[in-house]
């Protein structure tokens, strides 16, 4: 795994002072081009990473080798666990490994180093929407998680409205490219999609935290809930077998393939909150796709099919006589 890797590679330079991208590579059995990689992300997360061109050049940390972490900074420090933090919930070697690192720390870093562990869940796992550029407010929310501080936001929700609020931040979730923060409100825990938050002041008030507060537990039962939500309708389709992934796609963790029928077709199985919904995201397949269940999403399909016909059937026979009107004399239709 990745944050492994990012460990090992920091106490390498640590105990040696300088490595190549090579030798990095020999060393953890990767290819120099994916050492190079995790060379620059240590640099490009604030760690004292630093390259020395030229002949005996090679990776260093700033100040030179050390048995050590005592000199990083707090800042450095924090940005360190916060890149390597969300796969130690998968990874025991990487949470392993943060222990020995939080351990060689200063004292007055380790609090802060230990919040960025938990500040942060990784989810892979798309639900069938669009991917997003990191929203800019991520960095300065992680770090009223990591520093335990208040936050105004000024958020908008799903009918534009603004509202504004005090929370307690208690972690972000990147649902691939698509972030959320769970935080305390006087209302209980409630979730917050930032590409929503118009706005975020940090205070200097302290944030409360539940003791047995876990960011992991909790988002997973935020995903409980809204699978529940989500996947309300059912529905079993046929597509041709090369348009499955596309399907996939659309649809998320709400899509799960069958096997094949025969004629290079497979059997699907898709869900949406309400039968609408289902035969919205199909609408634009037309024919390439047969619902073969339920009968609901069925007449949803039939209703949109005939508000389309009645507004847009004319251009398709005005079209058709354009193309007639086009043709040569003596050109034959071969369609």
């Amino acid at each position: 795994m990745r944050a492994d890797r990012l460990v090992a590679a920091l106490l390498l330079m640590q105990a040696r002072g300088r490595v190549t991208a090579r030798e990095l590579a020999e060393e953890l059995e990767i290819s120099v081009a994916t050492a190079r990689r995790d060379l620059e992300a240590l640099s490009s997360a604030g760690v004292p990473v630093y390259p020395q061109p030229g002949r005996g050049g090679g990776w260093s940390l700033v100040g030179g080798a050390r048995t050590d972490l005592s000199g990083l900074s707090a800042g450095e420090a924090q940005a360190l666990f916060l890149l390597v933090g969300p796969a130690a919930a998968v990874s025991g070697e990487a949470k392993a490994a943060l222990r020995k690192l939080l351990r060689a720390l200063p004292q007055t870093f380790r609090n802060h180093a230990e919040a960025a562990t938990t500040a942060t869940v990784i989810d892979p796992t798309r639900w069938g929407e669009q991917l997003r550029d990191r929203p800019q407010m991520v960095d300065a929310l992680q770090d009223a998680v990591v520093r335990r501080r208040k936050v105004r936001l000024t958020y908008e929700g799903r009918n534009r409205e603004k509202t504004e609020r005090l929370v307690d931040p208690w972690g972000l979730i990147d649902k691939d490219e698509t972030w959320y923060m769970i935080a305390g409100t006087e209302r209980g825990q409630r979730t917050f999609r930032v590409d929503r938050i118009a706005g975020a002041e940090i205070t200097d008030q302290a944030a409360q935290r539940p003791e047995d507060f876990s960011l992991s537990d909790a988002w997973r039962e935020v995903v409980g809930e809204m699978e529940e939500r989500r996947s309300r309708t059912w529905a079993t389709v046929t597509i041709e077998s090369r348009f499955v992934p596309i399907l996939k796609d659309q649809f998320g963790r709400h899509c799960h393939a069958d096997g094949e029928v025969g004629g290079g077709l497979t059997r699907v199985r898709l869900a949406a909150p309400t039968p609408l919904d289902v035969a919205r995201h199909l609408a634009g397949w037309g024919a390439m796709v047969d619902v073969l269940e339920p009968r609901a999403v069925q007449v949803e399909l039939a209703r949109i099919g005939a508000e389309l016909a009645g507004r847009y059937g004319g251009l398709a026979d005005r079209a058709t006589g354009d193309d007639e009107d086009r043709k040569q004399p003596g050109e034959q239709n071969t369609s």
